[in-house]
């Protein structure tokens, strides 16, 4: 991952709608999401709830794939994982035991 792609999953997780949806969809791995359920979820409008799944679609957050007649909506963890090593890379200036807490949290996920 480089700047570019961290600051895009970044501004298309920064809005509070997508950010839900996100994390529902992180929820709910590795079976995803409907489209309706997610707009059902949210509570919001469905031409309203695309707009904010295509931000996240862009971003490479979110993955759709057709099932029959639905759009089952999964979250690319693989994605979501590369962003947090980004994030977390230079963690602490080398300091491995400042990143303890951190990564032990992290492994009850």
């Amino acid at each position: 991952m480089n700047d570019d792609d961290a600051l895009a999953c970044l501004a298309a997780l920064s809005h509070p709608t997508r950010l839900t949806a996100f994390r529902l969809l992180v929820r709910a791995e590795p079976d995803g999401l409907s489209t309706g359920a997610l707009v059902e979820a949210t509570a919001l409008g469905q031409s309203t709830f695309s707009t904010h799944l295509a931000v996240l679609v862009a971003a490479g957050l979110v993955q759709p794939e057709k099932q029959g007649r639905q759009i089952i909506q999964r979250a690319d963890i693989a994605r979501l994982r590369a962003l947090m090593l980004f994030l977390a890379k230079d963690c602490c200036g080398g300091s491995a035991e400042l990143c303890e807490p951190l990564i032990a949290q992290l492994a009850c996920c």
